[in-house]
């Protein structure tokens, strides 16, 4: 066990502390020998399974069925959604030789799997009964990011689950997508902690191929915004394409309307050892957590075997009532076994010394006030959970109030700028966000380095009647949200 201290200021210096808590927890290694591409070590990817379990259970809640695709995709199947291969044609990492030997046709590493799945659906859907069909995947994709890569947030290889829905009536795809934002809101926001805003991105920034696009957007602490889960509305896009058909009531031949949601794993942790994280290290939501528990030993001289013991006692006593437990008995002194452990984002820690065996109760810390309390073992169980639910909530309350404090108003570019260097959200009039309000967009980005991410889904946003655009002075039809990005 090595821990050389951790002394980083988030609120000041947010880049350096994200870079130095994924390398001293131990999180991610860099130095894989392939460009934009990390290793994912153990302390992250017990939390990822955790993170994939409750997607997965909520998914398969609302009907979804698991099921695993082929991640090489040949080139024909791109071919057949006009908008969608020129949309990712940029970013596809392709296979063409396969030993020694020249491919006849190129074969694209998936950047999603609309263009492999879709083939296989056109087989499978042939009549009513065959519909919905609702399928994911928990799986990686690959894209060549051009953009500086990062861990968790931008990568050239990230790990996220699919689902991809066919339905009889665009009602019942229109409906799906609310079930993906209700998804996304029960799994990131209420169990994870991690706030975010719904948007409808605007035309020029939709998923290639889709009808409509709405997106999570959440904030980090320097203020830029993170995309996380997107649901995108197909209409009959890619059912034309790849004729994923149905005969319908009438005896007639129809497509389906199809939906995809994506929400990224990797990059959703991103947001959750960011915006919870402190000066510390690592604070993790009770269920999210590789370790919830950890017991340790406080040595006093005579005493060491017999409290060892007892440790050890506590925490199998632990483990058997489900909990996720680690007994410290190594010979570093306590306070370097309570810093390595706080930077690792344990939730609760308990002391056991000589004063504990013999009066019956433990010192339980919590890690994300640095309260403590005495609990008799007896009553250990009961109140470690307690304190594990409370821990959570605490947590997604503290974000929940920050990210509040991170939306702001604008109307004109001025204002924009100066808004945009604090941080966070701001709304500002547009005149459209349909194709002609691109240029306006563009020159927003231009001027002040924000990224139009579109209409707030389901909100009240409307401009007042003298409203005007911010770019170019027309008059307003919208109020949209403007942040830097990553």
């Amino acid at each position: 066990m090595a821990f050389d201290g951790f002394d980083f200021d988030k609120e000041k210096d947010f880049s350096t502390w994200y870079s130095e808590v994924v390398k001293r927890a131990e999180l991610c290694d860099l130095r894989y020998n392939v460009k934009g591409f990390v290793v994912f070590r153990p302390w992250c990817v017990m939390s990822f399974k955790k993170m994939y379990a409750a997607f997965e259970k909520e998914l398969e809640a609302s009907g979804h069925r698991p099921a695993l695709f082929p991640a090489l995709v040949p080139e024909e199947n791109f071919l057949k959604e006009k908008e969608h291969v020129e949309g990712f044609a940029p970013d596809l990492f392709w296979v063409t030789e396969v030993a020694g030997n020249k491919l006849g046709e190129r074969l694209a590493m998936r950047p999603t799997s609309e263009t492999a799945m879709y083939k296989m659906y056109s087989l499978w859907i042939q009549g009513l009964s065959d519909l919905p069909l609702k399928i994911y995947q928990s799986c990686q994709v690959w894209r060549c990011e051009t953009k500086a890569t990062r861990p968790f947030i931008r990568s050239r290889e990230f790990h996220w689950i699919e689902a991809h829905d066919v339905f009889a009536t665009m009602e019942e795809a229109e409906a799906q997508v609310r079930t993906d934002m209700e998804t996304t809101e029960r799994v990131m926001h209420l169990q994870f902690g991690v706030p975010f805003i719904y948007f409808k991105r605007p035309e020029w920034d939709k998923f290639p191929g889709a009808v409509e696009t709405f997106g999570a957007d959440s904030l980090m602490p320097d203020g830029k915004t993170i995309q996380q889960p997107s649901t995108h509305l197909l209409g009959q896009n890619f059912a034309k394409a790849f004729d994923v058909s149905f005969l319908n009531s009438k005896g007639e031949r129809e497509f389906g309307w199809q939906t995809c949601y994506g929400p990224a794993i990797s990059r959703i942790y991103a947001s959750v050892i960011s915006v919870h994280g402190d000066n510390k290290g690592l604070v993790l939501p009770f269920d999210l957590a590789p370790v919830q528990v950890v017991v340790i030993p406080v040595q006093k001289k005579g005493l060491e075997e017999k409290i060892v013991a007892k440790a050890k006692a506590v925490a199998a006593s632990l483990r058997g009532r489900g909990f996720s437990v680690e007994c410290d008995c190594s010979t570093s002194t306590p306070g370097f076994k309570y810093n390595y452990w706080e930077l690792r984002g344990v939730p609760l820690r308990v002391e056991v010394g000589a004063r504990e065996m013999e009066s019956g109760e433990f010192v339980v810390a919590r890690r994300d006030t640095g309260e403590k309390e005495k609990v008799k073992e007896m009553e250990l169980p009961a109140r470690l959970n307690g304190l594990g639910v409370a821990i959570s909530d605490n947590l997604r309350l503290k974000a929940d109030a920050w990210f509040a404090k991170q939306l702001h108003c604008a109307s004109s570019m001025e204002e924009l700028a100066k808004a945009l260097d604090k941080g966070g959200f701001v709304k500002v009039p547009l005149c459209s966000v349909k194709m002609d309000g691109k240029a306006c967009a563009e020159k927003i980005k231009a001027e002040t380095v924000g990224d139009v991410r579109g209409t707030r889904f389901g909100g009240k946003d409307k401009p007042v009647h003298s409203a005007v655009c911010v770019a170019c002075g027309k008059p307003a039809d919208e109020v949209v949200f403007v942040a830097r990005q990553y």
